[in-house]
């Protein structure tokens, strides 16, 4: 019979400390969402049900407080300013989620940096979070007004679904998943990131059709990137 070595206690307590290292570097970890709405229910019911399809099991993983407020582009930033102050919980990332709606060129632009000097990242539409919606179906060339974007909208999920009587309502909680089913939202990043490349100076209220919502699903689905 082959003779059994026997390994030194040392060497198997040098063995035991390596492999609770490698079992507490390979943990979770999670990186902290703060996403601040201009909207109370558009925006933040598309984040909830996105937040459901997020990726587990990964050793990074995305963890999201998503907050409506109903306010306007400029008092969205002092809000989103406060939140974090007030916080128990410490956020690795804070965005502001906002259209340019009816505000002036001033106002939005104003907002964009404010937001840029307290370290806030904005995820904004020009001109509404819907474009971010239609371009689940195809890319929008031509500036937009955002009424302009409920037909078009209801046109797209008619046409690649059986719903033939859909009607897009702004607080419709399921509309994350019917972008899901219907859209694509690979097609949707790529398409806003052509748009957003025809821009390169900084004054953002004349960026229509654009859109940064992308950067924050990328961010969502992808946090190992952050580290």
């Amino acid at each position: 019979m082959a003779r059994i070595s026997k390994i030194d206690n040392s060497v198997k307590k040098r063995f035991a400390r390596k492999e609770h290292s490698r079992a507490v570097g390979l943990r979770e970890q999670r990186i902290y969402f703060l996403i601040i709405c201009e909207g109370e229910k558009t925006e933040p019911n598309y984040f909830k049900g996105l937040k459901k399809d997020l990726p587990i099991g990964s050793l990074v993983v995305a963890d999201m407080t998503i907050e409506g407020t109903g306010r306007n582009t400029e008092n969205l930033i002092d809000f989103t300013i406060k939140y974090q102050k007030r916080s128990n919980q410490r956020f690795d990332r804070t965005w502001a989620v906002f259209d340019r709606d009816s505000f002036t060129e001033e106002q939005f632009n104003n907002a964009i940096i404010r937001a840029e000097a307290s370290q806030i990242n904005c995820a904004w539409s020009n001109e509404a979070f819907e474009l971010w919606f239609l371009l689940h179906f195809q890319l929008v060339n031509n500036a937009m007004s955002r009424e302009d974007y409920k037909p078009y909208l209801e046109r797209e999920i008619k046409r690649t679904s059986s719903k033939t009587e859909y009607t897009y309502k702004k607080n419709d909680v399921n509309t994350y998943a019917i972008l899901k089913e219907f859209g694509d939202q690979a097609k949707a990043i790529n398409r806003a990131k052509e748009l957003r490349a025809r821009f390169t100076d900084r004054k953002h209220a004349g960026h229509n059709p654009c859109t940064l919502v992308h950067l924050l699903i990328d961010e969502l689905f992808n946090p190992g990137g952050l580290i």
